[in-house]
């Protein structure tokens, strides 16, 4: 069952825009995976509004992390914590139309969005953050967060066009980039690329383990044990390429962030 369900999101093909407003005054928190420090715990608290918050825990890509998410936010002593159950959708979204933070742990990006089919909880999700709250995610949690999803194993000895493995939608809080996670720890740098190349209006955003964006507007700064990098093609000339042709393109712009920077994504110079 779990193979059929996995060829079935391997061969599924980004649809339309699933959301696009860039007038959300939410906050992202983008995680590359690892242990969520101590350090990025404690600022997702604070932009949620301290200990007053109120979490709602998505743990649609894998449900066995429900629990250590549960836990882990409750050492915080927030206000109340929810792990929301995808089987009382009606439930699930009053309690995320009420939370301050909404937090998604790892899995499979892919059954995440499968999981959430039908249940009107990403539509949920995309208003809150539209309205003010703070959605935060690791690992899958993260990938989720862009419009192209990218996910699986990629050609890790050439970069072959139109090979990068794309998924299908995510929620497109972060529509302008493609996000992509455990970064360097597990060497994504090829497919970050041809992602790059293949989709050139999007910015490849590459983070680490123990690293995350802080989103707000246009604008993203790095907080973390780690790195962020930024593929930026916007302005690359590229080859006209077929699929599976080795891939070539000019002037990719690779820029490599540490904590404290931010980065702008409507600068392209």
């Amino acid at each position: 069952m779990w193979c059929l369900l996995l060829v079935n999101l391997l061969a599924a093909e980004p649809t339309s825009k699933p959301w696009d407003d860039d007038s959300a005054k939410g906050t992202l928190v983008v995680v590359g995976g690892g242990t969520t420090t101590a350090e990025i715990v404690d600022k997702t608290i604070e932009l949620a509004g301290g200990k007053t918050a109120k979490v709602a825990i998505v743990a649609a890509a894998n449900p066995e992390y429900g629990p250590d998410s549960l836990a882990m936010w409750q050492r915080t002593n927030v206000a109340r914590v929810d792990l929301i159950n995808l089987q009382k959708p009606i439930a699930s979204k009053q309690i995320l139309k009420d939370a301050d933070l909404i937090w998604m742990p790892g899995g499979l990006q892919g059954v995440f969005m499968n999981g959430l089919r039908g249940t009107g909880i990403e539509d949920v999700i995309r208003r809150r953050y539209q309205d003010g709250a703070v959605v935060a995610g690791t690992s899958a949690g993260a990938a989720v967060m862009s419009k192209v999803m990218i996910g699986g194993r990629s050609d890790l000895d050439s970069l072959k066009a139109g090979t990068a493995p794309y998924l299908m939608d995510g929620l497109g809080l972060w529509p302008e980039v493609i996000i992509d996670q455990h970064f360097l720890q597990k060497g994504r740098f090829n497919r970050l690329v041809l992602a790059t190349i293949d989709y050139p209006e999007l910015i490849g955003v590459g983070i680490d383990e123990e690293t995350a964006a802080v989103v707000r507007g246009q604008e993203f700064e790095v907080i973390g044990s780690n790195n962020i990098t930024v593929i930026d093609g916007r302005k690359a000339s590229r080859e006209r390429l077929k699929k599976g042709e080795a891939a070539a393109a000019r002037d990719l712009k690779v820029h490599i962030l540490r904590a404290g920077m931010k980065f702008k994504l409507d600068d392209s110079e």
